[in-house]
């Protein structure tokens, strides 16, 4: 009998566990970012979902896909829609997202920077993705915000409970700690760290230049897409507990 009501307490958690990770992804659309490095910001984005380490992540626990969205971002009204929730559960899903990546032209944005719009846009994204065991927030950009409400003033009460907001800071500098571009990059990781992301674990990449864009998301992507099934676990036992 015990065992037939922890059964039936997991049920409810069985059926809704149909999406492993809801991961929203922001790239900065502001006139600091000139045409050659929008299309290698898109395109890096593209290269890296369809690298085969990713891949691998991805399609890892076919039973519990993983939901990707991705936007842009500029001034505070400027939130452009590119792919709606799009759930990965083989690899032609994954095809069609990156041809929309791939196919999408730039719209005409406001040259401002609004952090704090972008963090709010993809939190009302996240609220949908409610059955989802994780919702992750992939924040990128080049540079601080200087206007709309300050990431900093956004509050844990505005966001979804349990999202994580991770950032990927772009700059142009080399790897000579004496080169100030390098110094404008470790500012820029700074202020991220500081002021954009949060939660457990979140963390900042670096891509030393959009030419570098690929790369460093795709390092990005394998670190918050691995597998939680552990943490499900743990959820589920303390389910069955009460």
């Amino acid at each position: 009998m015990i065992r037939l009501i922890a059964f039936l307490l997991l049920l409810p958690i069985t059926a809704q566990a149909t999406c492993r990770q809801a991961l929203a992804l922001g790239r900065d659309m502001s006139t600091s970012v000139d045409a050659v490095e929008y299309r290698l910001q898109l395109d890096g984005l593209a290269a890296a979902l369809t690298s085969q380490p990713v891949q691998d992540v991805i399609f890892a626990q076919p039973e519990a896909p993983i939901r990707i969205a991705v936007y842009e971002w500029s001034g505070p009204p400027n939130q452009t829609l590119i792919l709606p929730w799009t759930t990965l559960r083989q690899p032609a899903d994954l095809d069609a997202a990156v041809a929309v990546l791939r196919a999408h032209e730039r719209v005409v944005a406001a040259p401002t920077t609004a952090i704090g719009s972008a963090l709010l846009y993809g939190f009302s994204l996240l609220e949908t993705q409610n059955d989802c065991w994780k919702r992750t927030l992939d924040l990128s950009g080049d540079g601080e915000t200087n206007t709309g409400p300050p990431p900093e003033h956004i509050s844990s009460a505005q966001a979804p409970a349990g999202v994580i907001v991770n950032g990927l800071v772009i700059g142009a500098g080399s790897a000579g700690g004496d080169d100030h571009r390098f110094a404008d990059i470790k500012a820029l990781t700074a202020y991220y760290s500081r002021n954009v992301v949060r939660g457990p674990g979140a963390f900042v990449e670096v891509a030393l230049g959009f030419e570098d864009y690929a790369a460093a998301m795709e390092r990005k992507l394998l670190r918050e897409l691995a597998s939680i099934a552990i943490g499900r676990i743990d959820a589920s036992q303390s389910q069955v507990k009460r």
